[in-house]
């Protein structure tokens, strides 16, 4: 009996200790699971939100993308078989997130490749806005408002001038910071 109490009590003790030490981790793995499902559909919203990153980044890019936005329209106008003969950049606009990025566009061909590319551009990822469209017919090219005349081929019954707007998206600047006072002695 001694023996038994002076072996078996300690591992009894030790035994009763590790049960409740295991009772404590089940009750913090049962609270612990409701945040594994948690994290499993953050994980997956914050890939979706990534997904989403990505398309606005095409309809609205990180930057000018200057050259990216007239390659854009020259293959619109060559798809639709009109002329664009003249980009005029504008001044850039900065609107709270985004920037305005407008070029005036001189353009001719046949009304219904000039309406054509216009569908075309509607249509495109990127946003891109028109304005200010001038037309008329080429014997009243100025009524176009249109900088130069060309040489028009018989075909062409529209000559046209435009804005074409695209934007990106403007990452703020860190404000300067400023000198420290002088200290005043």
């Amino acid at each position: 009996l001694v023996v038994g109490f002076l072996v078996l009590k300690p591992m009894y003790d030790e035994n009763k200790t590790k049960e409740k030490a295991l009772a404590d981790l089940r009750v913090e793995i049962a609270k612990l699971i409701p945040l594994v499902k948690t994290e499993r559909d953050l994980d997956a919203n914050i890939e979706q939100l990534k997904q989403q990153l990505e398309r606005q980044r095409v309809l609205v890019p990180d930057d000018k993308q200057v050259d990216q936005f007239m390659h854009i329209l020259q293959e619109q106008a060559a798809a639709a078989d009109i002329e664009i003969r003249r980009y005029t950049a504008k001044p850039v606009a900065t609107r709270g997130d985004y920037s305005e990025v407008p070029f005036e566009i001189d353009l001719d061909g046949t009304y219904a490749g000039v309406v054509s590319f216009f569908e075309k551009v509607a249509r495109l990822e990127r946003i891109i806005n028109i304005g200010n469209l001038q037309m008329a017919n080429p014997a009243r090219q100025p009524d176009a408002k249109t900088k130069k005349k060309y040489n028009y081929a018989p075909g062409e019954s529209v000559v046209a001038s435009c804005t074409a707007t695209t934007f990106f998206s403007r990452t703020p600047e860190a404000a300067p910071v400023a000198p420290p006072a002088p200290v005043k002695k």
